[in-house]
């Protein structure tokens, strides 16, 4: 149902992603296509998004090279667009610029360009208030986008998974190669949510921003798990017998310290804060339910996607006989 009012609603309509090319924006583009929109993607590496050529029709997919920086090259990636998505964010370098004041200068272009919904891609914990500087910018940013664009829609998803992300695909790869492997944050608590559920979610907010204008929804999955608990489910799924030692508080803090700063550390300080302070759900505001989205478990999809992981891939899954 949601799909077919999605469908009606923006088959046609130019939308423009802005930070398009990463994980949420491959599987956003790919049911906005699926909506029959007509898609502009807009980053500082086009080239990225070339794998989603194949996904639309003849001309429905355009890629235009955007810093969000620089308000010239904004308002070009948004002449004609009639729904924007703001995906834009990091969690290193001038974060106020991408995510924080820089949102709202976005938001106001949009506006300038007539365009008549938007949605601000924001996160779980998103704060103006709090110390650590990714949930601080990203809070500053939800503020400065309602005082430019007072109808557009706040997205707050949860961590997001898929077969294609960089988060329980990392631990996978680890578990796989090693007997014994530490455990960050064991008892941290998450509440991951499917990447398909939230794209549909912006999705819907898309497709009717007079019904979610003007709301902050927080996207988040039906259980809510430990870090523990998410090494021993990937373990089992690549029926394997591991290991996990939990590490104190005090030393993942530490290593996140003291590594945090080189390039691909698994884990920054940032980053360690954030998931030491859980990242689930509030229950004040409204979520997927509340958008017409039924939300999927990860429990639903580990058995399948961990097949790659296993001892001997896919040959080596016992086979009942007939």
């Amino acid at each position: 149902m949601i799909e077919r009012q999605a469908g009606a609603a923006l088959r046609g309509k130019q939308v423009v992603l802005l930070g398009g090319t990463g994980f949420f924006g491959r599987h956003l583009a790919q049911e906005l296509l699926a909506a029959g929109a007509r898609l502009r993607v807009a980053s500082r590496h086009p080239e990225r998004a070339f794998t989603m050529k194949p996904l639309g029709n003849l001309g429905q997919l355009q890629l235009v090279r955007c810093d969000v920086t620089k308000d010239n090259q904004v308002a070009a990636a948004l002449a004609g667009a009639e729904a924007v998505v703001n995906l834009v964010g990091a969690f290193s370098g001038n974060l106020d610029a991408l995510q924080g004041q820089g949102a709202g200068r976005v938001a106001q272009a949009a506006r300038n360009a007539g365009v008549s919904a938007f949605v601000q891609i924001s996160a779980i914990g998103a704060n103006p208030e709090s110390d650590i500087a990714y949930a601080r910018t990203k809070g500053e940013g939800e503020t400065a986008v309602l005082a430019a664009f007072p109808g557009a829609t706040i997205v707050r998803p949860s961590l997001l998974f898929g077969t294609d992300d960089k988060f329980t695909t990392m631990f996978a790869g680890l578990i796989a190669m090693l007997p014994v492997l530490p455990v960050f944050g064991p008892g941290a608590k998450l509440q991951p949510v499917f990447v398909d559920d939230a794209a549909r979610a912006v999705v819907a907010a898309l497709a009717d921003p007079k019904k979610h204008g003007s709301k902050i929804f927080e996207i988040a999955g039906p259980e809510v798990i430990t870090m523990l608990d998410l090494h021993q489910r990937l373990a089992a799924a690549q029926e394997r017998k591991r290991l996990f030692v939990e590490l104190p508080d005090f030393v993942s803090a530490a290593f996140a310290i003291l590594t945090g700063w080189l390039p691909g550390a698994p884990l920054s300080r940032d980053q360690w804060a954030l998931l030491s302070a859980g990242n689930v759900a509030s229950g004040r505001l409204p979520g997927l339910k509340e958008l017409g989205v039924t939300a999927h478990p990860l429990s639903l999809f580990l058995d399948r996607w961990m097949v790659r992981f296993r001892k001997h891939g896919r040959f080596g899954t016992k086979v009942s006989p007939v």
